[in-house]
């Protein structure tokens, strides 16, 4: 049994014609059909049914062409791995990144990255952290930048740094407290349903989202929540990148350790283009500031699907 057979059972399962199954795999058709031939004798079973037409599989062949599928998908992976040790890294790759992290986090280390690696070409999509994880599950994203754990089977996970959370708005005048809990939460501004920094703000406001509020208004928008918080509609978290000395009168900070968010680039478990991964990794972590790093300070406020 060798790969090259493996590759005529999937293609011909593809085509189900011989012809055309040995034109996709740049063969003539009588080699492919001996080849064929000698696979079905050395297993002891025939894998397609030559008296059907279009070509058929066996209900014993259908079990082989799956595995013979896996097997050829791991070889490539595995082909993938080793032309990335000896490749700098080049091509394109789809990124996806949530909407509370890419406004602060790109410019950071965006222009570095692409200066540094000028063969790469990604795509970037600001998306919601339930559809990076489905997209990387399915294969249509490469890479996310998201807050972690996530706790998803086939999903892994590589630490970047932790974000502190800062409290925006009034109360600020209270420059150090040790904990959001006893805010009235008629006054707590969040985000809409779906993103995970609004969880984080419930789980460190101990509160839950309620109809209290005068005026209700759904923002995907940090920026959008602290300029109502600047004309004195309430209060709400805000993450330490997206602070200017424009906000300083309106911020107030946690007790250490600090409530924060933990940051991480995730991958499906498949996932081999590891040079990619590391130098993604050192720039980012470059190009944030370096009491981040400092697992110490802060504690990791988790989120969860509302």
């Amino acid at each position: 049994m060798t790969i090259q057979q493996l590759r005529y059972i999937s293609a011909l399962n593809t085509h189900r014609n011989f012809v055309k199954a040995a034109d996709a795999c740049s063969v003539s058709q009588p080699t492919l059909t001996m080849q064929l031939k000698k696979l079905e004798n050395e297993m002891g079973l025939t894998i397609f049914d030559r008296s059907k037409q279009p070509l058929t599989p066996t209900p014993t062949g259908v079990e082989v062409i799956q595995r013979a599928n896996e097997i050829l998908h791991n070889t490539e992976q595995l082909f993938e791995f080793i032309r990335g040790q000896h490749e700098s890294i080049s091509g394109q790759f789809k990124l996806g990144i949530i909407p509370t992290l890419a406004p602060y986090l790109l410019p950071k280390f965006l222009p570095s990255f692409l200066n540094e690696n000028e063969l790469v070409e990604p795509t970037i999509e600001e998306l919601q952290t339930q559809t990076i994880i489905n997209r990387l599950k399915e294969g249509s994203l490469d890479v996310g930048l998201l807050a972690t754990p996530l706790n998803e089977p086939g999903i892994r996970e590589i630490k970047l740094f932790y974000e502190p959370f800062y409290l925006y708005g009034e109360a600020a005048k209270v420059r150090t407290m040790d904990d959001a809990s006893n805010l009235p939460d008629e006054e707590l501004l969040l985000l809409e349903e779906g993103h995970c920094f609004r969880s984080q703000t419930l789980e460190v406001c101990k509160q839950t989202a309620n109809d209290k509020q005068q005026f209700h208004y759904r923002s995907g928008s940090i920026e959008s929540l602290k300029s109502l918080v600047q004309q004195g509609l309430g209060y709400t978290l805000v993450p330490a990148m997206s602070v200017t000395d424009f906000d300083k009168p309106y911020l107030a900070f946690f007790k250490a350790p600090q409530p924060a968010r933990e940051i991480s680039l995730v991958v499906h478990s498949s996932f081999v283009k590891e040079k990619l991964l590391e130098t993604l990794r050192e720039n980012i972590i470059r190009n944030v500031p370096e009491e981040f790093q400092a697992v110490e300070n802060y504690s990791n406020v988790r989120w969860r699907q509302l």
